[in-house]
């Protein structure tokens, strides 16, 4: 009786064209990989839009044909960017190729750092869950509020005179 039951439910998930519950709770993803070998992924920040390529190497980064302490000479942009690499505990194993637009150093940065945790996880997804958990698959979606008129800024006031 139990086995017929267990085979009603499958008839009805079935035709009904959901899955149980338990299959949904495991989805098992794919590596996405190119015919090179490499994962590509889009990261973005503020303004800056970053094209990232990973593949399996010595943990070189290179970014719009720099090296990266020589592109972000800045040691905390340099932090920013290696943060996915850490927290994955996949220091050295990558290299990355990276060309980025936009906005300024620390938003670059970020979205390098944005896109190296997206083609990570696209190509190994055992990964996902530890840059999941470290909220680096996120888009920040802060922006630069814009001016308005009236204001000197966007929120600042010219300056009050008495007299």
């Amino acid at each position: 009786m139990a086995e017929e039951l267990k085979s009603l439910d499958d008839l009805k998930s079935a035709v009904s064209g959901t899955e149980a519950p338990a299959a949904a709770a495991t989805v098992s993803r794919e590596p996405q990989r190119d015919s090179l070998g490499r994962s590509y992924a889009t990261g973005k920040r503020k303004d800056a839009v970053a094209r990232v390529w990973v593949k399996p190497g010595s943990g070189k980064v290179t970014v719009n044909g720099k090296e990266m302490n020589v592109y972000f000479a800045r040691p905390v942009l340099q932090l920013i960017v290696n943060q996915p690499f850490q927290i994955a505990n996949v220091e050295g194993q990558f290299d990355v190729m990276a060309t980025v637009t936009g906005g300024g150093l620390s938003g670059q940065a970020g979205a390098v750092k944005h896109g190296i945790s997206k083609a990570l996880q696209l190509f190994d997804p055992s990964l996902r869950p530890a840059l999941k958990a470290a909220g680096f698959l996120t888009r920040d979606s802060r922006v630069v509020e814009r001016k308005k008129y009236g204001k000197a800024k966007a929120r600042r006031s010219f300056q009050f005179s008495k007299r």
